[in-house]
């Protein structure tokens, strides 16, 4: 999926915003164009790992279908870490098969670097 630099740079804020604790969301697609950033509230309020509430996450992909659109994506930040899936980022993507995993790493200055990942049966590859 190619992401319009617009909308990597709201993830980034996103991050930035919620550092030092991690922040998450959701991208929509369009066939293989992301569309849409919608900040997801991470409920575990950490440094070292997000949760999308259930109901939320419900709500902002049906919002993207009424709008035409499909879950293209997955973001979060890693406020600590390289910006490369966690076994826990891993763990968490059995459940969301050919949905990629956005990772917005920020160092100790605040600068970004984003990776696009696909992680399917728990074997990573960058996109």
């Amino acid at each position: 999926m190619r992401i319009p630099q617009e909308l990597v740079d709201q993830m980034v804020d996103h991050a930035r915003e919620e550092a030092p604790n991690e922040c998450c969301g959701f991208v929509a697609r369009r066939g293989d164009e992301a569309v849409e950033v919608r900040r997801m509230v991470n409920e575990a309020a950490s440094p070292l790992r997000f949760e999308i509430d259930g109901l939320a996450a419900y709500r902002a992909i049906d919002a993207f279908e009424a709008a035409g659109h499909e879950l293209g994506a997955i973001y979060h930040s890693h406020t600590r870490t390289e910006p490369y899936p966690s076994q826990t980022d891993i763990n968490f993507a059995a459940n969301w098969p050919g949905v990629e995993w956005v990772i917005v790493g920020l160092d100790r200055r605040g600068e970004a670097t984003v990776r696009s990942y696909l992680i399917e049966d728990g074997h990573v590859r960058e996109l």
